[in-house]
């Protein structure tokens, strides 16, 4: 029968609302009138004002009914907004009623009517009124809660802002759980109870609340959680068998790739060590705002993040430079989306930067001098490169016909057309390298440097490592081979390496743009080292797989370090205005003799396939470089057995 009444109410709310008021204004003056006298001889002799008293604030009530819009909320979604414009409706409703009852006394025939009328009269209709429009709400709740299986009854792990949001969202919408109650480390929140939900315990409590209540979801949703947090609440509710969750990290609610009710599962990202990045966003806005922006490589993993924060800075138009035509199309297609949205929330102050595609290879200067000529960019992200080691190994001449060459190009086009800021994206794998791709990004750098030392403009380098989630990254072959049932193999058991998520990546690639002021190297704090294995380990147990996984360990590959480094000899590193970005003080000094006559060599050697020569003149150029790395080799395959089942 309630699930009756409540779909005629949300069919027909507004006529049927009408009705119900107007039977609630005729009634509460007389229920008024009846409580203010006590008397029913009393009351009979009130009668002939009453009736001109009703028809009055009849009228009264109607007009401020829709005066206040009260007429068009959707009460099915009422909340303390409703609950005030009720409370305004009252009060308006006796301030009128009051003065009418003084003014139109003597002509239609309300003497002698008590003058607490119009108060009691307004807080009934406050009452009446409310309890019919919030009764819309209520039959709604108790229908939704009729209709949550046991298997959606979600414990909250905190009780903060972001998990009372989306206590919310779970109960206006119950595909997304049944939420039971709050788990909150804060002794002052404890046994509280928050959107009719207990604050039950902390984190210690979680295995004895899962089994009393029987909770068969957790979400986990505190976005400014150290990594450090997440993954002790990870491993205690890993221990009770419950599929668990998490709100997206306020990174990256920042950036936008999450939204705040989106829940999601929990990932590596979540359980790497990590500090939340602070951006000064005002300055990076300040350096992009109103520019042409150019990014190449704007398909890979770095130069899509790129555009994605870029767009955010209200740039006049952002150059999509890529050869790979399906990643420059999708993202094109994502970016696209954005901007609609944006200018639905109004977010651009100015107009919408224009998106620009260009299909283009940078070792094609023909094609480059097209697009500089035609778009004129002043800022210019290098995203594009090689950056496979074992792959760019057996493929030396590809490393240096785009990491050198293709850098060199854009180079020579952002000094001849004048561009004002230059960022390359370079890798931690330069400092002192033992690969042709890490080589071969470290003359990219001096490149820059000696860019920069004859313009004098903004042309920088920024170092870091590994990113998680790009298409290079160990990630994505740990779960195809996760998903495969195993074995997972990784090079060495004590094989480390530095590992930033995108979104961090590129906040402090921009925050660099923007400390720059010429000739210099940045590198970013890329926290602690981490081992593959036991990054191998933590996706196993992620992966809630129902069979034991192998490590298997395979040895280094050539030009594979056991250990990133992050200083080479002979530079000076300073801290700047962020903590979070080291530069490198004396870069400038820091180049290789006849510099251009060398690439011009090593160039020419790529173009002949000339592997030799190429390994050669890479010794010549980079000081430390050596083809063959010193490394430790494992001779024979080791297995060591993963289970993802507690």
């Amino acid at each position: 029968m309630s699930l009756k009444v409540s779909r005629w109410l949300l069919q027909h709310r507004s006529k049927q609302f009408l009705i119900i008021d107007a039977l609630v204004f005729i009634v509460t003056p007389i229920l008024a009138l009846a409580i203010r006298l006590e008397n029913g001889s009393a009351f009979l002799a009130y009668l002939p004002g009453l009736w001109s008293a009703i028809a009055v604030f009849l009228i009264v009530k109607l007009a401020l009914l829709y005066t206040l819009g009260l007429h068009r909320c959707f009460w099915r979604y009422a909340s303390v907004d409703e609950l005030v414009s009720l409370g305004k409706f009252a009060i308006s409703i006796i301030l009128i009623e009051s003065a009418l009852l003084v003014v139109l006394e003597p002509t239609f025939g309300l003497k002698g009517l008590p003058r607490s009328l119009p108060l009691l009269d307004g807080i009934l209709t406050f009452i009446l009124v409310g309890s019919v429009r919030f009764s819309v709400r209520m039959i709604d709740q108790i229908q939704l809660h009729s209709q949550f299986p046991s298997s959606d009854r979600t414990l909250i792990i905190g009780a903060g802002a972001t998990g009372i949001a989306l206590v919310q969202e779970m109960q206006r919408n119950p595909h997304l759980g049944y939420p039971v109650a709050f788990i909150d480390d804060a002794p002052s929140k404890q046994h509280l109870c928050i959107r009719g939900l207990l604050v039950v315990g902390d984190r210690h409590q979680i295995p004895t609340v899962v089994r009393s209540r029987k909770i068969r979801k957790i979400i986990i949703a505190i976005p400014m959680a150290s990594s450090e947090v997440i993954r002790e609440l990870y491993e205690i509710c890993r221990s009770t068998r419950i599929p668990t969750s998490i709100m997206p990290r306020m990174q990256e609610i920042l950036t936008e790739q999450s939204q705040i009710d989106h829940v999601r599962e929990v990932q590596i990202e979540d359980l790497l060590c990590r500090e939340v990045i602070k951006t000064d966003i005002q300055r990076v806005e300040a350096l992009l705002a109103g520019k042409r922006v150019l990014v190449t490589g704007a398909g890979g993993s770095i130069g899509s993040e790129l555009c994605r924060q870029i767009l955010r800075c209200s740039p006049a138009e952002i150059i999509l430079l890529g050869k790979g035509e399906n990643s420059i199309f999708q993202i094109q297609q994502e970016l696209e989306k954005l901007v609609q949205t944006l200018e639905h929330r109004e977010e651009f102050i100015k107009l919408p930067p224009r998106l620009t595609v260009c299909i283009c290879d940078i070792r094609t200067v023909a094609r480059l001098e097209f697009v500089f000529e035609q778009y004129q960019p002043e800022v210019v992200f290098h995203a594009a490169a090689h950056k496979h080691v074992p792959l760019m190994q057996l493929n030396s001449p590809e490393a240096i016909t785009t990491n050198v060459g293709g850098t060199q190009n854009l180079l020579r086009l952002a000094q001849q057309w004048s561009v004002d800021h230059f960022v390359m994206i370079s890798t931690d794998k330069a400092v002192n390298p033992t690969n042709v791709m890490g080589a071969s990004k470290r003359i990219a750098e001096m490149l820059v440097l000696d860019a920069a030392r004859e313009t004098g403009r903004s042309y920088v380098a920024v170092r870091f490592g590994n990113v998680l989630g790009s298409r290079g990254s160990v990630v994505p072959t740990f779960k195809q081979q996760i998903a495969a049932g195993g074995p997972v193999t990784v090079t060495h058991p004590d094989v480390s390496r530095y590992f930033m998520t995108i979104p961090e990546a590129v906040q402090l690639v921009l925050q660099a743009a923007v400390l720059g002021r010429g000739g210099e190297i940045f590198m970013l704090d890329m926290g602690q080292p981490i081992k593959i294995a036991n990054l191998a380990k933590d996706m196993i147990r992620l992966s809630q797989h129902d069979q034991p996984i192998e490590i298997v360990y395979t040895g280094l590959r050539p030009g594979e370090k056991l250990v990133e480094e992050l200083f080479i000899q002979g530079e000076h590193y300073v801290q700047t205005k962020h903590k979070k970005v080291l530069k490198v003080g004396n870069a400038s000094y820091v180049i290789a003799s006849k510099l251009s006559f060398g690439v011009e060599v090593l160039c020419n050697a790529a173009a002949h396939n000339d592997v030799p020569l190429i390994h050669f003149m890479l010794k010549q150029l980079v000081e430390g470089y050596s083809s063959e790395a010193q490394i430790p080799v494992i001779h024979s395959r080791s297995h060591c057995p993963v289970s993802s089942v507690v």
